[in-house]
């Protein structure tokens, strides 16, 4: 018997002491539940982006490897909507818009300086903002400087790894996330 999506855990939140930078994903895939780590398809260009930006070493290779590293320099992860599909298209707008407050709620328990939301248009649907662009935005939340970056799936062609990592660096140095020397980024 085939597993179904709706037979796999949530993803926790990847969390610790000294949270400075909150990184928000869309919704956690299949092999993001299965594996119990974000971002944790192969294809997914995240962690090659945060080693090009510094963030990562380049020794963490694989998301196993990345997590203890992200938590000790002081980044989290969360997800808009606890829910995996295949795609984040996927998800209705309200599973999108109850995001909002579990980021919210995630801000509160640990008090990061910087959350990122990845994705452009689930942002204007989850804080009701039509008019968002990538970057830092006019309002904060709980207190943190709240930005928008680049999605960092396959689906979003726009996006580049040496893209994704130039915004990425630029919201980690805003959190004052200790950065690892890299070439200078395109």
């Amino acid at each position: 018997m085939s597993e179904s999506l709706d037979d796999l855990p949530e993803v926790a939140d990847l969390a610790g002491p000294g949270m400075r930078l909150l990184l928000v994903g869309i919704n956690p895939s299949p092999l993001t539940a299965r594996t119990g780590y974000h971002f944790a398809h192969p294809g997914n260009r995240f962690y090659p982006a945060l080693r090009r930006a510094g963030v990562l070493p380049e020794a963490a290779r694989t998301p196993e490897l990345a997590a203890p590293v992200l938590v000790e320099r002081g980044v989290g992860i969360t997800n808009l909507s606890p829910r995996p599909t295949a795609r984040a298209d996927e998800l209705d707008d309200e599973e999108v818009r109850a995001g909002r407050e579990r980021v919210t709620a995630a801000v509160r328990a640990h008090g990061p300086r910087v959350v990122a939301v990845a994705g452009v248009t689930s942002y204007r649907v989850a804080f009701a903002d039509r008019r968002a662009r990538l970057g830092r935005q006019a309002h904060d939340l709980e207190g943190a400087e709240l930005w928008v970056v680049p999605n960092p799936s396959g689906l979003n062609a726009h996006a580049t790894i040496d893209s994704l990592a130039r915004d990425y660096r630029e919201v980690a140095e805003a959190a004052g996330v200790p950065l690892d020397d890299v070439p200078t980024l395109p």
